[in-house]
């Protein structure tokens, strides 16, 4: 990701083996990086959403793991560290990455003779599984290019894609999934603008996704959640790439409330409409996304208030009335029929287990 002409990941090891991040709670009026230095840090970073994005949180939670190592007493290590395991994977309870981490590397972990051991495997997994991720969003990038590639060869004009939330570079290690294809087919010259969805409650597409675009120089225009649907019936949105959270081995896929809406607009507008995410984000056990993916439900204060910018200071506003109670759905689930393609690090495939099956046979078996 490049800021101010420096190219950054969201999350970092340093030399003294501390952990640093970008605090997304600030964005978008102040870029702050933040030391993480206890396992409590890095509860609380997940938790209160200074980290956030499915790969982000992913691979916070594996540094999370080495720092519960170096914390870890002389004996029963491995029960230390499968309830700091099971602390992290409660703070964010939709998004599969974060499990798939903690697991990963108490899988790297289980044949440590000794404490010392213990903390270089666990250090070694974390950074392994920081690099696979932004790997991974660098080869998204290259499956999605083609996408926009061939619409851009058809029509001859500007690319207008639409997306939803945040699913950019700072939702990941580096690249992001829904806009590494985006950032790819501008670097090579196509030309190609984005309508960001405020993505309502917590407005991480006005907040986030304007912000790292306009970093990189990207054409955007900021819309209103419910303005989706218009663009499409008037023809002005090419493609929709979302991100996502947890998909099934059939397909369904759970991304921030709001994402389902889009797809119906899309299907009933003949848009293409797809998902791009990394493997580690495929729940290879669940079948039917909507019955079984868990739906984290979040603070209503996210609803019933807003933060912004007034007069210099940035502020946070009741939006209703004082005694009005709100729900908070963090995610919702898109039916795998409304999706045309997952773009994933080895391909697009449909939306379907045996598509999803041929191109990870290892990991669907």
């Amino acid at each position: 990701m490049d800021i101010e002409g420096r190219r950054y990941r969201t999350i970092w090891l340093n030399p003294d083996d501390t952990v640093s991040v970008i605090n997304q709670e600030l964005l978008p009026f102040e870029f702050k990086i933040e030391v993480l230095r206890s396992s409590a840090d890095y509860l609380r970073a997940i938790r209160d959403m200074r980290v956030r994005g499915a790969g982000l949180i992913g691979a916070t939670a594996a540094f999370g793991m080495f720092q519960a190592a170096k914390e870890a007493p002389e004996r029963d290590w491995q029960a230390h560290m499968r309830g700091r395991a099971a602390a992290l994977e409660a703070t964010r309870p939709t998004a599969k990455n974060l499990e798939w981490a903690t697991r990963r590397v108490l899988a790297a972990i289980a044949g440590a003779e000794s404490r010392a051991r213990l903390v270089e495997l666990a250090r070694a997994e974390a950074q392994a599984i920081a690099d696979s991720d932004a790997e991974c969003c660098r080869a998204i990038g290259l499956h999605g290019l083609e996408l926009i590639r061939a619409i851009h060869g058809r029509t001859g004009r500007t690319v207008n894609v639409l997306t939803h939330c945040n699913a950019g570079a700072l939702a990941f290690v580096d690249y992001g999934s829904a806009t590494a294809p985006v950032y790819a087919a501008f670097d090579e010259g196509i030309p190609i603008h984005v309508w960001v969805d405020e993505t309502r409650p917590r407005n991480q597409g006005a907040s986030l996704t304007a912000w790292e675009l306009g970093k990189h120089g990207l054409p955007h225009t900021l819309v209103c959640d419910n303005a989706g649907g218009l663009l499409m019936q008037r023809g002005l949105v090419d493609l929709v790439i979302v991100g996502a959270d947890r998909v099934t081995a059939s397909g369904d896929a759970a991304n921030k409330i709001g994402t389902y809406l889009k797809a119906l607009a899309a299907r009933d507008n003949g848009v293409p409409f797809y998902v791009a995410l990394p493997s580690s984000t495929f729940d290879w056990e669940l079948r039917d996304g909507v019955a079984e993916i868990p739906i984290e439900e979040r603070d209503m204060d996210e609803v019933r208030f807003v933060r912004g910018l007034c007069e210099g200071r940035v502020v946070k506003a009741l939006i209703c009335p004082e005694s009005t109670k709100a729900s908070n759905f963090g995610f919702d689930v898109t039916p795998a029929r409304l999706i045309d393609g997952l773009i994933t690090e080895r391909g697009i495939c449909d939306a379907d287990v045996g598509a999803i099956k041929r191109l990870f046979p290892e990991a669907s078996a």
